[in-house]
């Protein structure tokens, strides 16, 4: 079976083109922004125009307009191809790629978030989430946590912590096939991990 991975939650937008585990081909560009003009044709420069059978898509935490430019381009594709949709979580791509760079052991992502703050996700040995993801200052998401930090912040909060091994990294859908079965999601279904900073007249704050 043949799926088309899509990833443009962050700063990097990435496709990729898989029959079963084995990459067929993908592409990989760190934009921070313009994901919504590059995706689509990314998209179409695979073999077949990437079409598949299945059709996996990054939910966030990330970028709003990100997150939301890959979920609307992978449900019209799998609309399209009458194709399986299933998400995942941005960290558990770096998680994953982490696990196979720094072994099994217990990571924490730490991600570019909004307005100064970071995106932090902890994943215990077996590269299970533990816990979902929360959108924290700097001083609080270096506060304990694992030794090995992957992500974009890894550096600086290894940093700022003043002990750990650093791994920076963003998601990079050619490394689909490392994340786990467990991982993917039924519901695919923005993960913002903060409240949007807009709201409609009237609309309490949570």
């Amino acid at each position: 079976m043949r799926t088309l991975v899509i990833d443009s939650a962050t700063e990097a937008c990435s496709v990729a083109l898989f029959d079963g585990d084995s990459l067929i081909a993908g592409d990989y560009r760190v934009l921070g922004r313009g994901h919504a003009e590059s995706l689509v044709p990314m998209i179409a420069a695979l073999p077949g125009k990437g079409r598949a059978q299945r059709i996996v898509v990054a939910l966030g935490p990330g970028s709003f307009t990100g997150v939301r430019v890959g979920l609307a381009a992978a449900r019209a594709l799998a609309l399209a191809w009458k194709a399986d949709l299933l998400g995942y979580a941005s960290p558990a791509l770096v998680a994953a790629k982490a696990r196979a760079l720094g072994g099994a052991v217990p990571l924490r992502v730490a991600m570019t978030g909004g307005h100064g703050e970071w995106f932090v996700t902890d994943f215990d040995a077996g590269g299970a989430m533990a816990g979902q993801p929360a959108s924290l200052v700097p001083a609080a998401a270096a506060s304990g946590g694992p030794s090995l930090v992957a992500g974009n912040q890894a550096e600086a909060l290894v940093a700022l912590r003043g002990t750990g091994n650093a791994l920076p990294l963003l998601p990079d859908a050619r490394d689909f096939a490392l994340l786990p079965e467990a991982a993917l999601l039924a519901e695919a279904a923005p993960l913002y991990g903060r409240p949007p900073d807009a709201r409609l007249p009237g609309t309490a704050t949570p």
